[in-house]
């Protein structure tokens, strides 16, 4: 091997995928929603999310300050996801309340996702805790999206108003969560599309 010409630099040798990479912040994120999933927040450590992503945990705090961070990027993630999912959903001509049933079906499925999911969005009621303006300015993205979307929540009724339509369909998720973990034999999921049908729907449209 011959010597550096005098006066220039050896040559950097090119750095393959690593820490530093965006692919790489994505794929500790896609663990990081993985670890979060199965242990709860509070549970989860980085560690475990470290070893399914398959770096260190020196890699990870590379990228992460710790773990109030790592959990609202694999929120966004995960917020991301379903945007991707009802887009699709909605591509392929399913109407309705259905769209909504479709979205949620594999989480309904996943109990300890469902619980877990149910504990943060809880805990974050709390100002303090650190993901609590995440789901503040979640439910303002929903209701944006809900009456921007040809769902029936776009629309005001005689009897209720499309922001107040999306109050009753957040609520309803979330006591149907509730309601298919204590008894998981119970298809509570269809009861989201006759509420659509029945209340959410305007009359007017139900009669038609």
């Amino acid at each position: 091997m011959t010597a550096p010409e005098q006066g220039k630099e050896p040559a950097r040798r090119r750095r393959g995928p690593n820490a530093s990479t965006p692919a790489r912040r994505a794929q500790i994120v896609r663990a990081a929603l993985e670890s979060f999933a199965q242990h709860g927040y509070e549970r989860a450590s980085l560690r475990d999310i470290a070893a399914r992503a398959g770096v260190t945990h020196a890699a990870l705090l590379r990228h992460f300050s710790g773990k109030d961070e790592l959990l609202l990027s694999a929120l966004a993630q995960r917020e991301e996801d379903e945007e991707k999912l009802a887009e699709q959903i909605l591509q392929s001509g399913l109407a309705g309340g259905s769209v909504l049933v479709a979205v949620l079906r594999d989480e309904f499925k996943n109990p300890d996702y469902q619980r877990n999911w149910m504990a943060l969005a809880i805990a974050a009621t709390d100002p303090a805790h650190p993901a609590h303006e995440f789901f503040t300015s979640r439910r303002e993205r929903m209701r944006t999206r809900f009456n921007s979307s040809p769902l029936p929540t776009s629309r005001d009724s005689a009897y209720l108003s499309a922001d107040e339509k999306v109050t009753l369909v957040l609520a309803m998720i979330d006591g149907l969560r509730i309601q298919a973990l204590l008894d998981p034999s119970r298809e509570t999921l269809a009861l989201l599309e006759v509420f659509m049908k029945l209340v959410v729907t305007p009359l007017e449209d139900s009669e038609a």
